[in-house]
């Protein structure tokens, strides 16, 4: 099995599927092109969530922030400002690193419960604050609408299969940067802190710097996530953004697997698509959610497709 899942974590291997992902279009109707586009927006935001989770070893369970700071500065300055939106995205993901960085600063030395507790209230307070219309600019509980489409020279991305190739593009992008990570030097000292802390903490390493770097570095490409959902949806509200969706983006990882690519996907294949494709079973969801969790704990606490550790020792 272990011999088998090594095997399909070949770089050809995800090309070839990310490449086979493009041809939906073509082969099924638009009611699918449109849940393979949000597949790789909630990809893109469940990858993000893993750093944070998966290979800093930080319980963040309230990642949804990230991802409505993004896709609300993209909607305001849009629909407010008149911005084009792809001016909208690099503003987005700074914001976004900003909000995760800020927040990490002062909790970074929790461990465990307490920093899970700490990140549920930040999620509490993002929502209460969209809710009541904050500045007077997120449009209160009824949020933002009219938001543009991307465009570029001339090129707009004003068709659902547009949207779905610019969505695609961007998740192969995020896919390339988190492998990356992962043989960087950054990559390596996150994966030991989570695994050892109190040895990297030894060894010299300023482990509450990492960590609140794992968290602003997440959260920009949660932000990122969060430009590409508001151009897709065309709107944005807070529903989108509350805690049951941090819930939904922290199981993804630990049942798909902690510091895993294809089990993050996976995972958000299994707890996104799936209900997606079911969605007379939709009032099921979250009820599906917590049994798949508890089994994954007892039966495999690694999760369904764990990361590879026999490479570690390579890099």
């Amino acid at each position: 099995m272990k011999s088998l899942l090594d095997g399909l974590t070949r770089p050809w291997v995800g090309a070839v599927l990310w490449l086979a992902g493009l041809s939906i279009p073509l082969v099924l109707d638009q009611t699918w092109v449109f849940i393979a586009a949000l597949f790789a927006v909630y990809a893109i935001v469940a990858l993000s969530q893993d750093i944070v989770l998966g290979r800093a070893g930080m319980f963040d369970m309230g990642h949804a922030v990230y991802f409505g700071v993004g896709a609300y500065v993209t909607a305001i300055l849009n629909t407010a400002f008149g911005w084009p939106i792809l001016l909208t995205w690099p503003v987005a993901v700074v914001a976004a690193a900003l909000a995760g960085a800020l927040i990490a600063a002062p909790i970074a030395r929790l461990r465990g419960d307490y920093l899970l507790v700490a990140t549920i209230g930040f999620n509490s307070i993002f929502i209460l604050a969209l809710d009541n219309n904050l500045g007077h600019i997120t449009g209160g509980a009824d949020g933002l609408f009219g938001i543009g489409v991307p465009s570029l020279f001339g090129w707009q991305a004003a068709s659902q299969n547009a949207q779905f190739w610019l969505d695609w593009v961007a998740f192969a992008a995020v896919l390339l940067l988190i492998r990356n990570l992962d043989r960087s030097h950054l990559g390596r000292t996150f994966y030991y802190i989570k695994h050892d802390q109190l040895a990297a903490t030894t060894m010299g390493v300023d482990t509450r710097k990492y960590r609140v770097l794992a968290f602003a570095l997440g959260a920009a490409l949660a932000g990122f996530g969060g430009t590409l959902f508001a151009t897709l949806m065309a709107a944005v509200s807070p529903g989108a953004f509350v805690f049951t969706e941090s819930v939904t983006l922290f199981a993804i990882v630990l049942v798909g697997g902690q510091g895993s690519i294809p089990g993050v996907l996976l995972g958000t294949a299994l707890m996104f698509v799936v209900p997606q494709a079911f969605r007379s079973f939709a009032q099921y969801r979250y009820f599906a959610f917590g049994i798949a969790m508890v089994v994954i704990m007892v039966l495999r606490p690694q999760g369904i497709w764990p990361r590879m550790l026999r490479r570690e020792a390579t890099r």
